[in-house]
């Protein structure tokens, strides 16, 4: 009874552990995406709910790309490559066309025309691809990575997690070190201040924006990695909770995406695992509710008083 009762304990130990590894995966995904909004947020002041849409885009993308790249003997996940390609260069185009010529105007204005541009794409795509769901082929063949005690991870949660950590490390010190990534946190500070310092804004936000497209495209290919499956409307409940991610973190502040990405992933894992997978977007949606209420401006956001 005794050996029995230290057996069910470690047993439930291994299934805890293997569902915060599988809240980090998908936590990963949330953080890519995460990581386009509040770059977007942060420079150009501006909540992309079209961003959700880019993944789907990506997705399709890199599915259609699949018959090529095969007949060149290359892995399925090199089709990433034309998935930030074609992301990139369509949000540099949704910026073009639908928000700089409305930078200037009230940001109802901006917001309203995000939702705009997201039922464009989702209609369109609707239209020419059909609702249907798309089954997508598997990515990673490889064999779970075994570690010591029996623990066995996916090795499509491996390279996941490890893509986010590394990519959004390499962010990070894109924005610090380089002077592209310094002439966008002076944009983000003050567009009027940086254009007299010879920055040019407009040419600063498209970068942006291309650089969160491409974001979301590896994170729809790590995605579909985990779920493989595809349709119009996939990005629209992954975009808006990644927007909850980079609230909980802190809109605008790039660890805090990463941070609010994992903390989401985790706790949907283990709300499906251990309550129900029917109250997993429930909890979501309240951390988000608890978030503005509690602490507004996220984990890792600080208050700043502005004068009136």
């Amino acid at each position: 009874m005794f050996y029995l009762f230290r057996y069910r304990k470690w047993e439930g130990k291994m299934e805890f552990l293997l569902q915060i590894i599988n809240g980090l995966q998908i936590g990963s995904i949330y953080a890519l995406v995460s990581l386009g909004y509040t770059m977007v947020y942060g420079i150009a002041q501006l909540i992309n709910f079209a961003h959700g849409d880019i993944i789907m885009i990506g997705a399709y993308t890199s599915l259609f790309s699949i018959p090529l790249f095969t007949s060149m003997g290359l892995p399925i996940w090199t089709t990433v490559i034309p998935a930030i390609i074609i992301c990139a260069v369509i949000g540099c185009l949704a910026e073009r066309i639908a928000y700089r010529p409305l930078r200037n105007s009230p940001r109802i204005s901006n917001l309203i025309t995000a939702i705009g541009v997201s039922l464009f794409i989702e209609n369109v795509f609707m239209k020419v691809f059909t609702p249907n769901t798309r089954s997508f082929p598997k990515i990673f063949n490889q064999a779970p990575i075994t570690f010591g005690n029996g623990i066995n991870i996916s090795f499509g949660a491996a390279i996941t997690i490890l893509t986010t950590v590394i990519l959004s490390v390499g962010l990070q010190l894109f924005m610090k070190k380089t002077k592209y990534g310094k002439a966008m946190i002076a944009t983000s500070q003050d567009y009027a201040a940086s254009e007299l310092v010879g920055i040019n804004v407009d040419r600063t936000v498209q970068l942006t924006f291309a650089i969160g497209s491409g974001l979301a495209a590896v994170g729809s290919v790590l995605y579909v990695s985990a779920y493989p499956q595809i349709q119009p409307l996939m990005g629209s409940m992954l975009g808006i909770k990644a927007f909850i991610a980079a609230v909980l973190g802190g809109i605008g502040i790039l660890p805090g995406a990463v941070l609010g990405g994992f903390i989401l992933g985790i706790v949907e894992s283990l709300t499906r695992a251990y309550l129900s997978s029917q109250l997993a977007d429930a909890f979501v949606f309240s951390i988000l509710i608890i978030v503005l209420l509690f602490k507004p401006t996220g984990i890792l956001g600080k208050n700043v008083k502005e004068k009136v």
